[in-house]
């Protein structure tokens, strides 16, 4: 791992200090979801609440935004008839924009279009992020930038039009579990007497225990000791949200996942949890606490399940690679300029596209309530008995 400034070294300590404060508090032990809430999401020095940077080259990780417009430009493409057929009040609302990166290149893109929505609304959570992305969308038009709001929490009303959430989910704080000679056990946090954080099993309490059992009552094959995987209880809330939030159009949830048979299937022993700290992925959680990203692939059978309790439809499950061809990458691809641009947009597209890269290990979801226009990145694959 690179080494860290002495700015870093002093803010990985300030978390871990907070981290020691709510063990001492609880007893000495958490839930994994609460170490979670506390390195991710605290104020001031959570990962996503403080000023590190986290996107692209420089960062910790880089989303597709971030790695070519031709994902933002699909992305347009596919939200553009939406927008046109829900009228002039159809809005976008944005969840977790990151660097603003995918916002700027969708209004430019639904501008040429001629599509643009009412307001572009991004729901940010970090008061960092969201200076970053005022910095970045300021920058465009006058008329576009004047189209932009941010929101602090779900919008006070209903909106018509299209809600983007790319790479969210996983980021919701989620539970561990470990399936052994002792039977299921959660797999919370906690400290020697050094206040080196570990891991800390133990018995799991009702709620875990009914989503487990639920969970491998719908597998073809229940898992078997040893197995580690997780569960995130609170994306039934954050779906619910969203249902809230929508009152008719669509929903496009771009992120890495599987359904849940593929996801809990028996060899996957290990479970998903990754972390990222500077384009390096390992699977130590405890490693520069509040320095690093912490995720969990996304369980899309749940996620179908919560939308369809929310009010909402599934308007498609398949391969980020299968969408963006479907939503026409390569009408993309031949508005290149010059020759180079060509080239260089062309390698962009084969990382977005290629299986070995985002292909196929991301998926891309629609949830719909009263979708008046046809979703043509799901035309081309249909995933949705995988779920």
């Amino acid at each position: 791992m690179p080494p860290l400034s002495a700015e870093q070294v002093a803010h990985s300590a300030a978390v871990l200090q907070r981290v020691h404060s709510e063990l001492q508090a609880r007893g000495g032990w958490f839930s994994f979801e609460e170490y979670l809430q506390q390195v991710l999401y605290a104020p001031g020095l959570g990962y996503y609440s403080a000023g590190a940077q986290k996107f692209g080259a420089a960062g910790d990780f880089t989303t597709a935004p971030e790695m070519s417009a031709l994902f933002g430009q699909c992305v347009a493409r596919q939200c553009a008839p939406l927008l046109r057929a829900l009228g002039a009040d159809a809005e976008v609302l944005e969840l977790g924009a990151g660097s603003g990166r995918l916002a700027a290149t969708v209004l430019t893109r639904l501008d040429e279009l001629d599509a643009l929505p009412r307001r572009y609304l991004i729901l940010e959570v970090s008061a960092e992020l969201r200076a970053r992305q005022r910095a970045l969308l300021m920058q465009l038009p006058a008329a576009l930038a004047a189209r932009v709001c941010w929101l602090e929490a779900w919008p006070a009303e209903p909106i018509r039009g299209v809600v983007l959430a790319n790479e969210v989910v996983d980021a919701l704080p989620f539970r561990r579990f470990e399936l052994g000679e002792q039977g299921l056990m959660e797999l919370g946090v906690a400290a020697d007497s050094a206040g080196a954080l570990h891991w800390s099993p133990r018995a799991a309490d009702a709620p875990l225990q009914v989503e487990y059992r639920r969970m491998v009552s719908e597998l073809p094959e229940a898992p078997a000791a040893p197995y580690v995987s997780e569960i995130c209880p609170l994306l039934n809330g954050w779906i619910a949200g969203i249902g809230h939030s929508l009152q008719a159009g669509a929903v496009l949830l771009f992120d890495y996942g599987f359904g849940r048979g593929e996801y809990y299937h028996p060899q996957r022993r290990q479970g998903t949890l990754r972390c990222h700290y500077r384009q390096r992925a390992h699977d130590d959680p405890f490693l520069h606490p509040g320095l690093q990203d912490i995720t969990a692939w996304v369980d899309f059978t749940r996620v179908a399940e919560a939308a369809v309790e929310a009010g909402l439809s599934i308007g498609g499950y398949c391969t980020q690679a299968a969408f963006l061809v479907g939503a026409g990458i390569e009408a993309e691809l031949a508005r290149s300029g010059d020759p180079l641009q060509q080239a260089r947009r062309a390698g962009e597209a084969r990382r977005l596209l290629m299986p070995g890269e985002m292909g196929e290990s991301f998926k891309v979801m629609a949830l719909t309530r009263d979708c008046p226009a046809a979703l043509a990145g799901f035309a081309v694959q249909d995933l949705l008995r995988l779920l």
